[in-house]
């Protein structure tokens, strides 16, 4: 069953700060760190990565559309 993570939205202006929750990138680097070393991930932890992966790229992509609405808005 997939688990919903909620973050909250700050302002265009506030991007910046947007970040997975602590205890999200904790259990990503928990699991990369693991794969990096040669360990085996199940198929499900494999998975729970590749969405913790996904949803960090979804936040970096915000990050940089909305520093870049800040500068041509300046």
């Amino acid at each position: 069953m997939p688990k919903t993570i909620q973050l909250e939205m700050p302002a265009t202006r506030d991007l910046g700060r947007l970040k997975l929750p602590a205890g999200v990138q904790s259990r990503l680097q928990e699991l990369l760190d693991r794969q990096d070393k040669g360990g085996k991930l199940t198929v499900k932890e494999r998975r729970e990565a590749e969405g913790l992966v996904e949803m960090s790229e979804w936040i970096s992509l915000l990050k940089l559309r909305a520093r870049r609405l800040t500068r041509s808005a300046a």
